[in-house]
C-alpha cells in the first residue's frame, strides 16, 4: 500500500469485527493506493461496496440480457441492518459499487433494486444492478456461479474481499446447527479452520469460493471476537439440543444454495414457491 494509505489501513487492518460493516468509506479509496492484487485469489467479479465486500452473481440459465445481480450481506444493506425476523424485498434504491474485472480494473456499477435482504436464518442481501450480465461482460466483468448444493466438510475455500482488496484461504472446519449473535439466528452455518481466514471488518460480504473454481459456496458474515457468549460481535454456537459453545476468535458464513430453491422460471426471487427455503418474514 502506498502514500497515505499505508498507516492508516495498517491501523485499520488489525481490528477484527463480525456483524459491524467496514470502519471507513472503501469507495472514496483511489485506486492507486493499494498495491497489485494477489495472483493467488480471483478477483474477476469481486465488488467493494462502501461499507462491505460482495460479489456478481448469476443463476445457471440467465441470459445475458437480464439484470445483472450483487450479493452481499443482509447487515451490509443501506439503510441499516434488518431487524430479527425482517425481509426487505422489491424495494427501489440508488447505490453506487465498483467491481473488479479481468483486467482487475474496478468498474462502476450501481444497484436499482434489493431484491431480498434479511438476517434471519442467514445474512444476505441480493441487489438487482442497473447494468446486465452483457453490459458486465462488455466492461471485462465476469459473472460467479452458486453452487447448487450444500458443501462438504473439509472444503477448500477462499473468501475474497473487495473491500481490502485481500483474499483469505482455510477449509471448512464444521457446519453449526445455530449461531446466534445478538438478537439474530443464522443456521447451518459455516465455522472456518482456525487458520487463514481470521476475517475481519469490511471483509463482511465476501463471497466463499471453492478454492479452484469460481463457485460461490457461502457468503463470510461474523466471528467471535472477545470470546463473550451471544452478544454483538461474539456469536455462540448452539446444537440440536440448546447447548451453547462459545469459540473465541472463530469466524462464520452463511450458506447460499438454497437461493436456487426460490427462484421462478423467469428468475424472480418467489417466497410462495413450494419448497423455498429462504426465510418469509411472519405476518
Amino acid at each position: 500500500m502506498k502514500l497515505i494509505s499505508l498507516a492508516f489501513f495498517a491501523l485499520v487492518s488489525t481490528q477484527a469485527f463480525a456483524l459491524p460493516v467496514g470502519s471507513f468509506d472503501a469507495l472514496k479509496i483511489p485506486s492507486n493506493h493499494f498495491e497489485a492484487l494477489d495472483p493467488q485469489y480471483d478477483f474477476n467479479g469481486i465488488i467493494k461496496l462502501s461499507n462491505c465486500s460482495g460479489s456478481v452473481i448469476r443463476f445457471a440459465g440467465m441470459p445475458d440480457t437480464a439484470k445483472a445481480i450483487a450479493l452481499t450481506n443482509g447487515h451490509c444493506l443501506s439503510g441499516g441492518m434488518p431487524d430479527p425476523g425482517e425481509v426487505v424485498s422489491n424495494q427501489n434504491v440508488n447505490r453506487s459499487m465498483r467491481v473488479y474485472s479481468r483486467a482487475q480494473k474496478l468498474v462502476s456499477i450501481s444497484a436499482t433494486k434489493v431484491l431480498y435482504s434479511t438476517m434471519t436464518n442467514t445474512d444476505i442481501t441480493l441487489y438487482e444492478l442497473k447494468e446486465t450480465y452483457k453490459d458486465l461482460t462488455a466492461k471485462g466483468v465476469d459473472s460467479f456461479d452458486l453452487a447448487p448444493t450444500h458443501p462438504g466438510l473439509g472444503t477448500s475455500i477462499d473468501i475474497v474481499s473487495g473491500y481490502w482488496d485481500r483474499g483469505y484461504r482455510c477449509d471448512i472446519d464444521a457446519f453449526i446447527f445455530e449461531l446466534r449473535e445478538a438478537g439474530w439466528t443464522m443456521k447451518d452455518s459455516i465455522r472456518y479452520s482456525a487458520t487463514g481466514c481470521n476475517t475481519i471488518g469490511g471483509t463482511s460480504g465476501s463471497p466463499i469460493l471453492q478454492t479452484g473454481t469460481r463457485t460461490v459456496i457461502g457468503i463470510n458474515n461474523t466471528g467471535n471476537e472477545d470470546g463473550q457468549k451471544c452478544t454483538m460481535n461474539n456469536p455462540c454456537e448452539v446444537d440440536e439440543q440448546g447447548k451453547i459453545v462459545v469459540k473465541d476468535g472463530a469466524s462464520y458464513g452463511q450458506q447460499t444454495y438454497r437461493i436456487a430453491s426460490c427462484l421462478t422460471p423467469d428468475f424472480r426471487i418467489d417466497l410462495t414457491i413450494p419448497g423455498c427455503e429462504l426465510y418469509k418474514q411472519k405476518k
